[in-house]
């Protein structure tokens, strides 16, 4: 019996792989072959793909990490929301259409993304190192590495626009300081997940947005 959930579990994992690269992949190739509009405006399925793939495979089932999913994504939120509404802590941006729906300027996908990059950058990071202050840093330097090649690709697919066309220094060290505190509350309360997955959820992201930037900005 323990052999065939094994089995089952190992088929759920390089199922939910093969979605996203195969979805991202996609996106890759479909806009460098000229129909970017029509791929540009499933970001947000894609975006909920994936949130719905790591619920599936961390997997998110408990009260605990419920509600810590809400918090990460209520924290996200806030900080955009400052962000977009002051012109505070990240520079003065705007988000465009290809997020879709927003509460005052601030998609309620980007809450998404933050809690699902927490969750994913956190296990990674607890992989790596035992040290609690090595695995918070680790953590927060994997999602401020994503963010930089991010903001090349953000503009182009309209999913936020800084003032004057490039992210401020002070963007990336709003993002490495919201994402520190993010990840002590996350190895503070030893959140568990699956590894692989988050490994190939985050690299997924990284060879997108990393794609986009070497085509569009070397």
């Amino acid at each position: 019996m323990k052999k065939e959930l094994s089995k089952l579990l190992r088929y759920k994992l390089h199922f939910s792989i093969f979605l996203l690269v195969l979805f991202h992949a996609s996106a890759m190739i479909g806009v460098s072959m000229g129909y970017k509009e029509w791929f540009v405006s499933k970001t947000p399925f894609t975006l909920l793909l994936s949130s719905v793939l790591l619920i599936w495979n961390y997997p998110i089932n408990s009260p605990k990490k419920w509600g810590f999913a809400g918090f990460f994504f209520f924290i996200g939120m806030l900080a955009e929301w400052i962000g977009v509404s002051r012109g505070w802590l990240f520079g003065e941006y705007a988000y465009g259409e290809n997020m879709g729906p927003k509460f005052d300027g601030v998609p309620y996908l980007i809450g998404v993304f933050w809690a699902v990059l927490v969750f994913v950058t956190g296990s990674i990071a607890g992989k790596l190192s035992q040290n609690l202050f090595v695995k918070i840093f680790l953590g927060a330097f994997l999602m401020v590495f994503l963010d930089y090649f991010m903001e090349t690709a953000a503009p182009i697919f309209d999913f936020w626009t800084f003032k004057g066309g490039v992210a401020p220094l002070e963007n990336y060290l709003t993002w490495f300081g919201v994402a520190f505190f993010l990840h002590f509350i996350f190895q503070k309360f030893d959140l568990k997940g699956n590894f692989r997955f988050s490994l190939a959820l985050y690299l997924t992201q990284l060879m997108f947005f990393g794609y986009f930037y070497f085509l569009y900005s070397v």
